[in-house]
């Protein structure tokens, strides 16, 4: 991957709807070549889709939150029984199998303080295997997702320094 494929993975993190002939001109390529970068990148699955960033609020999403959860056995047949249900859950955003004191963080979004009451006894901690859960709600997002960090020259010189981008 070369610098201008970074600054394509860059670009694209922040408007994937831009137009090839747009991001070829911003990058000082031809047309042809950015469609060809282009497609190499989500043929070599770096680029993995496009998606709309959607205001959960907008969909009546007005609770976003939190929940760990901690597991009785860590059988990889137990580990793999819980992911299967979890994915089947549609309030829950995203599933991550971490390290530490619990097992999963869990991050959902629910109309609700009710529906997430529900949402925990009925769906989530009622799941076999699930020995414990603890939920954490989100007042407010203060660093919305901004894509994933790609390294550059200034970048890698400010972390070694200590700074942090604007």
């Amino acid at each position: 991957m070369d610098d201008i494929d970074k600054r394509i993975l860059k670009t694209l993190q922040l408007s994937g709807r831009k137009k090839n002939a747009d991001l070829a001109r911003e990058l000082g390529v031809a047309p042809s070549t950015m469609l060809e970068r282009i497609r190499r990148l989500e043929e070599g699955g770096v680029v993995r889709g496009y998606r709309a960033a959607i205001d959960p609020n907008m969909l009546g999403l007005a609770i976003q939150g939190f929940i760990s959860i901690t597991l009785d056995h860590h059988r990889m047949e137990d580990l793999q029984d819980f992911e299967d249900r979890i994915r089947k859950i549609p309030y829950v955003r995203a599933c991550y199998n971490l390290t530490g004191r619990f097992d999963y963080l869990l991050h959902v979004a629910v109309r609700d303080l009710e529906q997430l009451s529900m949402l925990i006894k009925t769906q989530i901690a009622s799941l076999p295997g699930v020995s414990r859960s603890e939920s954490f709600l989100v007042l407010s997002e203060v660093k919305p997702d901004g894509g994933w960090p790609i390294e550059d020259e200034l970048f890698v010189e400010s972390l070694e320094n200590g700074q942090t981008r604007n």
